[in-house]
């Protein structure tokens, strides 16, 4: 089994921040290639939804939607050969990849990527990112371990019990 990225949704925020959000459990890589300088597209002129993606969104390999959180989880190779398939769909499909050829090419790339994301960290280790566009034009990812909170940071105020007749 090799570890690879999986969505992970505590809440609803991911349905109501993003253009589409990822399915819970969905496969995912972080998605940097789309933002990719290109003819007609400014990742800096993105707005609402899409700039929320592009700052935080990993991107799913089924819904083609975003997940603010993902999961180190186990797949198999076939697991991994099916993302390879969907993204390589996707790029020829959706995102004007000049031949099947090389959509594959960058699919395995991407998968690969994430997989290493995943490799060097613990199986249900949480993760977020960050991107941002540098002063220099250049596109940065910035990923990082979330970790749950050591201590409730404050009192209850109330609790909800049901009626006593």
């Amino acid at each position: 089994m090799a570890r690879f990225l999986r969505a992970i949704r505590f809440d609803s925020s991911d349905t109501n921040v993003f253009p589409r959000a990822a399915e819970p459990d969905e496969w995912v890589i972080p998605g940097g290639f789309l933002y990719m300088p290109r003819p007609g597209f400014d990742a800096a002129l993105l707005e609402r939804k899409e700039r929320q993606a592009f700052v935080s969104g990993f991107f799913g390999v089924r819904s083609f939607g975003f997940t603010t959180l993902v999961s180190v989880g186990e797949a198999s190779e076939q697991d991994i050969a099916s993302c390879v398939d969907s993204l390589t769909r996707f790029l020829v499909e959706h995102f004007g990849a000049p031949s099947r050829e090389a959509a594959e090419q960058l699919a395995r790339d991407e998968i690969a990527f994430a997989r290493a994301l995943a490799d060097d960290t613990a199986p249900n280790t949480l993760l977020a990112m960050k991107r941002e566009i540098g002063e220099d034009g250049l596109i940065r990812e910035q990923f990082h371990i979330v970790n749950p909170p050591g201590e409730k940071p404050h009192a209850r105020i109330w609790d909800v019990v049901e009626d006593q007749e």
